[in-house]
């Protein structure tokens, strides 16, 4: 990973970047803006003059580079900024790696005003671009591994550089999990992952769910969709208790390793790309193992629900009834609606044993909602304005963009099941509103204190832009530890 660190002056060097401002709301030109570090008069004069022969507007993201063969730095860019807000910066951050990837390491003068926030936005933009998933030596990787960030106090920014390098580090990890192919991953592999890095955390408790132990517990949502293939189920329980914590919050994340449909088979071009299919379950382990690295002081259980659903004479059939965790049945209408049926199981189980004060899932449920809302937002369902409000925000801080749906009540008839309690995925139109309106019915008296994010879309990009590489973008874990840092 790109390392970043906090430097007093830029010493001798071979490309610095220069930050250039917008002013927004009026028509005056960009500006070079005044740096932290004092700089040669004659680069700055150089540099200034640049700006307005370049008509430079100084957006977010903007670059410029200028070479200078017979002086120091021999290479100069101008990097826009916008308004010099922490959005700002992480865009600035995401286009200063892609412009110098051919670099070894590069020096960013950092305005003289900047707030801790910038370094945090540069940190996080600059990790997130440089984010690369092979599993082959072939191939182009960005030269840039040295970042620094030249500042005049080097103890205002540690926080915010530390801060920013975990939330990267953890949202790269959820991209690793989903980017796996599904020969490799599978929900044993899945654990061991997670296993992995928590054992490296202390006051983290993991358990995972052995499918004997899903059998006698009676999680047959889980058993039934893995039942098809010959790599067993599992739920992963990790935990972050700090001591002193006044709210605990769990997170419930679907974790399909594979989903061909079962034998409601998807077909070829559904298919390809379902080792996305447990972006939720890679988002809130991520996010649960970021806030025990930055000892957010906030009680926190993750549940991911692992399965993988396969076509064999052992997989679930379209009208089997399926019995839940805690008693519920669901009858099955398609067996390619997997996702909720392990969703049921795992948000039954936390009303019941883990009394949290809050309850938010993750899941690819659906495709219906990028119709609506394209593919970098996500949807979301609550019947708590507070929450959702909350939610919405600091996920847009963190670059993570959700849209609140309604959960029409006119629609739960349409899970009515003559053989069971619900139907699991009724046919009938508003899929995304039905499906959440079916997995509320598993959240028992925490249905007010409860959140749904169906984020198919925006668990995947099929591009590089901004902070997001090609594939996976780790989805929701900004926007949770983002969300997360506010309850302490």
């Amino acid at each position: 990973m790109l390392d970043i660190r906090l430097v007093t002056g830029p010493g001798r060097f071979d490309t610095l970047v220069l930050p250039v401002r917008s002013v927004e709301g009026t028509d005056a030109p960009a500006s070079l803006v005044p740096t932290a570090v004092t700089l040669p008069d004659d680069l700055v004069t150089e540099a200034t003059a640049l700006v307005s022969a370049a008509a430079l507007t100084g957006a977010a993201g903007e670059t410029r580079l200028h070479l200078r063969p017979l002086a120091t730095p021999v290479r100069l860019l101008m990097l826009g900024v916008g308004d010099g807000d922490e959005t700002g910066w992480r865009a600035a951050g995401a286009a200063l790696v892609r412009a110098l990837a051919e670099e070894t390491s590069v020096t960013v003068a950092l305005p003289a005003d900047a707030p801790p926030e910038a370094v945090r936005g540069l940190a996080e933009g600059a990790l997130l671009a440089s984010y690369r998933f092979r599993l082959t030596d072939a191939g182009s990787s960005p030269a840039l591994a040295e970042l620094e960030v030249a500042v005049d106090e080097p103890g205002r920014y540690d926080a915010a550089l530390d801060t920013g390098r975990t939330t990267a580090r953890m949202t790269c990890f959820a991209r690793d999990l989903t980017n796996m192919p599904s020969s490799v991953k599978n929900p044993e592999w899945f654990a061991d992952q997670v296993a992995g890095l928590a054992a490296d955390l202390p006051e983290v408790d993991l358990r995972v769910w052995q499918p004997d132990e899903l059998a006698e517990a009676g999680f047959g949502g889980i058993l039934a969709v893995g039942g098809g293939s010959a790599k067993g189920p599992r739920l992963v329980e990790l935990g972050w208790h700090p001591a002193g914590a006044t709210t605990h919050v769990v997170l419930v994340g679907k974790g399909i390793t594979f989903d061909t449909g079962g034998i409601s088979i998807k077909p070829l071009s559904g298919m390809k790309l379902m080792r996305k299919d447990m972006a939720g379950a890679a988002a809130v382990v991520a996010a649960t193992l970021g806030a025990a690295a930055l000892r957010l002081p906030v009680r926190i259980t993750a549940l991911a629900p692992l399965a993988e659903n396969m076509v064999s004479g052992s997989a679930f059939r379209p009208g089997d009834v399926i019995h839940h965790y805690g008693g519920l049945t669901s009858e099955s209408t398609n067996s390619d609606a997997e996702g909720r049926l392990v969703l049921a199981d795992a948000l039954a189980y936390a009303v019941d044993r883990l009394a949290p004060d809050v309850l938010v899932d993750l899941a690819t449920l659906t495709g219906a909602n990028s119709i609506a809302l394209g593919t970098r937002t996500a949807a979301m369902y609550t019947e708590n304005d507070e929450l959702a409000e909350a939610l919405v925000a600091t996920a847009a801080e963190a670059g993570e963009r959700s849209w609140r749906m309604p959960l029409v009540g006119d629609y739960v008839e349409y899970l009515g099941s003559d053989l069971a309690d619900f139907y699991s995925a009724p046919n009938r139109g508003a899929g995304s509103v039905v499906a959440a309106l079916y997995l509320r019915e598993f959240t028992g008296d925490l249905r007010d204190r409860w959140v749904h994010f169906d984020m198919s879309a925006p668990a995947w990009s099929s591009d590089a832009k901004a902070e997001l590489a090609k594939g996976a973008t780790g989805w929701g874990v900004r926007g949770l530890l983002r969300w997360l840092a506010t309850l302490g």
